[in-house]
């Protein structure tokens, strides 16, 4: 702020607040007329805007006691001394300058002094009034302090896969008791956070409202997982589909059952790929990735037995971990 201003603005009635009022008489009054003149509440209306403005100026430098004590000197010189360049008003220099212990005439060896003295009236390069003490930020209504942002209200909830999967506008309860509504959008993952802006706690003094923080927990589905878009599934198939080669039903999520061919000599953790059939966003969709999985059975009858027997006795005599014993080894 100009120092002409220290001199010519009174702070105090612009509050409508005695010299002497305290911290807490203070904060509240300042309080109660920010939130008649706060922008957000009179849209439009620039005489509210500039009365906004003038209370949180006058507000910054009352509320901080070094600059309240800073501006009740001043103020106290009168309204006669005056920052000129010289001739009439020259004294009000002389006068500012002797609180530094200077005295009048006295003489400067440096412009380091002079720019002491500027500092105190926040004229250093950059300084303005509304930025905070000497040039420091303080935040609020574009630089000129103000209301301060509501506090945000965390919640939690627990979903199934499926509604994770595909969405849904779901009902909480809030902190006051009250429900509230909650869009899931669809492919929300497990621990992600939804933010629900202007639906947390109010502000004390008049600024914007607090968010509500929805944290979501999902729970396991017990055939199919996420591979972000993608949906994972195990599929078991028999010793003789996966040799010989086989078409098989697969589940989808909530809808009916695809089919897949297994191709002949299909071995045990090949993925087959159902396009389309995984989780649909607004970002796109991804597919449903089917692993097989060859099954072994554990109860042969005495002619099934005899059998496997015949087929192992004709089968390649290949060793399958050969492969494995000289990487191994090498």
């Amino acid at each position: 702020m100009a120092s002409q201003d220290w001199f010519d603005k009174d702070f105090y009635s612009m509050l409508g607040v005695a010299k002497d009022v305290s911290d807490a008489d203070l904060k509240k009054t300042y309080r109660k007329l920010a939130r008649r003149y706060h922008p957000d509440s009179n849209q439009g209306d620039a005489a509210a805007e500039a009365k906004f403005k003038e209370i949180s100026e006058a507000y910054s430098v009352l509320s901080d006691p070094e600059q309240r004590k800073e501006y009740d000197q001043i103020r106290a010189m009168g309204s006669g001394a005056r920052f000129t360049a010289g001739g009439q008003g020259a004294g009000g220099f002389e006068d500012v300058f002797s609180m530094f212990g200077q005295g009048r005439g006295a003489r400067y060896q440096s412009a380091e002094d002079v720019d002491d003295i500027f500092a105190m009236f926040n004229q250093q390069q950059g300084g303005r009034f509304g930025s905070g003490r000497f040039g420091q930020p303080s935040g609020g209504y574009r630089g000129f302090g103000g209301p301060t942002r509501g506090a945000d209200v965390t919640a939690r909830t627990t979903i199934d896969f499926i509604t994770a999967t595909k969405g849904e506008t779901i009902t909480l309860q809030g902190e006051d008791g009250k429900p509230f509504k909650v869009k899931i959008p669809a492919g929300v993952s497990d621990g992600q956070k939804i933010r629900l802006r202007g639906r947390g706690r109010p502000s004390p003094d008049g600024g914007e409202p607090g968010d509500i923080v929805v944290q979501v927990a999902v729970r396991p589905h017990p055939v199919f997982t996420r591979d972000g878009l993608n949906l994972r599934v195990t599929v078991p198939v028999t010793f003789t589909e996966a040799t010989l080669g086989a078409t098989i039903e697969v589940p989808t999520l909530g809808g009916d059952p695809v089919k897949l061919r297994v191709a002949p000599g299909t071995p045990s953790g090949r993925v087959l790929r159902v396009r389309g059939r995984g989780v649909q966003t607004q970002k796109g969709t991804g597919d449903l990735l089917a692993e097989v999985q060859v099954a072994v059975p554990s109860h042969l009858d005495d002619a099934a037995r005899e059998a496997l027997q015949r087929f192992h006795d004709l089968e390649p005599k290949e060793n399958p971990r050969a492969d494995l014993m000289a990487k191994a080894r090498g």
